[in-house]
């Protein structure tokens, strides 16, 4: 596959934005030709898209890919369960620090000790909590977490550049202004046919 061919990420987008910006700084782009270049720009899906809004820029550089970054090692077993842990823990810490504070001022605007009512609260709720704990380490469940949470990212890109696609193919005149579902779900799938956009990532198997 050649350059021209290649994916742009929005970090490529970013830095054509910013050579549109210094050109029209320097007075080689007029207003409206900088807003309809910065578009593009940010609609632009391969690096031969971007590269077309740069040619008659003297002083503007092509966006070089990056080389792509080796595959992370497995992320050690206790950043992962710390990520878990916050996650469970995180809602009770709050709570206790919450309830603490009104406790707190009870007692001092009482002027007298006063029984920490909030174990109530906090106390079955961090049992269940020790149980969970317990019994989601010993099932894995941080490594499922992090999958989980790597998946809705994922899910989210896709999104992003499905809506980027559709405002594309509005901007063409390819989609209507308002497309309906049957029409969306027909874009969706030649672009899908077509490579311009990646399958809907799947949950990840338990």
């Amino acid at each position: 596959m050649s350059r021209e061919q290649m994916r742009a990420a929005d970090a490529d987008r970013q830095r054509v934005a910013e050579q549109l910006q210094a050109a029209l700084t320097e007075g080689r782009l007029d207003l409206a030709e900088y807003d309809e270049r910065l578009q593009r720009a940010y609609a632009a899906r391969t690096y031969g898209d971007l590269d077309r809004l740069l040619n008659d820029l003297p002083n503007a550089a092509p966006v070089i890919p990056s080389p792509p970054q080796a595959p992370p090692a497995a992320v050690h077993q206790d950043g992962l369960t710390k990520a878990w842990l916050g996650h469970i823990w995180g809602p009770w810490s709050k709570t206790v620090v919450f309830f603490t504070l009104i406790w707190g001022l009870g007692w001092f605007f009482s002027g007298g000790p006063d029984f920490y009512w909030p174990l109530w609260i906090i106390g079955p709720w961090g049992v269940l909590l020790l149980l969970r704990t317990a019994g989601g380490l010993a099932q894995g469940e941080p490594r499922k977490h992090a999958l989980e949470d790597e998946h809705r990212r994922r899910l989210r890109e896709h999104r992003h550049e499905r809506k980027m696609l559709y405002r594309e193919a509005i901007a063409t005149g390819e989609l209507p202004l308002n497309p309906s579902k049957q029409q969306r779900k027909a874009f969706i799938a030649e672009a899908m046919a077509r490579g311009d956009l990646p399958p809907k990532p799947r949950r990840p198997a338990g």
